[in-house]
């Protein structure tokens, strides 16, 4: 059983994360999430902690931002877009019981009113240097590393503030950064 309680997008999502592991779960019916959801979600938080699992698309992320922005200190779960798309769907209810229960057990927490400490360890001048902004396979890069670290993808400004957010370390970083250095060496 997971101690915290799971905010998913909808019912089939539920259905999909219940398969896969013990738990609670909060809907937020997408991504018009309403105030009583929020409410709900802020006092799961007070109790156990909530983990956000939205899917990898852009709906998902931005939900993540307004339960994050408003529930401050969450955990976060991400899915490969890969074990999230089936057909032309994205989404938590395709992935198999196995990509969910890999990604909640590489759950991330948020450090509150950490950012700026941790802000000094990886900087702009590292992003650029690793190709993952100003570069024509940023993206690219960008998904590879953000699978790696557990971070879920997202554009260049975001990776830089969740490595933050998440304090990814510098070891963290160079490792997955080495990782795929070796990939692209195989690839050629």
């Amino acid at each position: 059983m997971i101690k915290e309680v799971i905010v998913v997008e909808g019912r089939d999502d539920t259905v999909a994360v219940k398969r896969a592991v013990e738990a609670d779960t909060i809907e937020t019916g997408g991504s018009a999430i309403n105030e009583a959801t929020l409410r709900k979600i802020a006092l799961a938080m007070e109790r156990r902690g909530i983990i956000i699992f939205t899917d990898p698309d852009h709906a998902g992320e931005r939900i993540r931002k307004i339960v994050a922005n408003r529930v401050p200190g969450c955990k976060h779960a991400f899915l490969r877009e890969a074990d999230a798309t089936k057909g032309d769907d994205i989404g938590v209810e395709n992935a198999s019981p196995e990509a969910i229960r890999e990604a909640l057990s590489r759950v991330r927490s948020e450090v509150v009113g950490a950012s700026e400490e941790a802000q000094d360890q990886i900087d702009w001048e590292d992003l650029i240097g690793a190709g993952l902004i100003v570069h024509p396979e940023a993206a690219a890069r960008r998904r590879f590393m953000a699978e790696r670290l557990g971070i879920g993808y997202c554009n260049g400004k975001q990776f830089y503030k969740r490595l933050a957010i998440f304090r990814i370390s510098r070891e963290e970083f160079a490792a997955a950064l080495a990782e795929l250095e070796k990939e692209n060496e195989r690839g050629e």
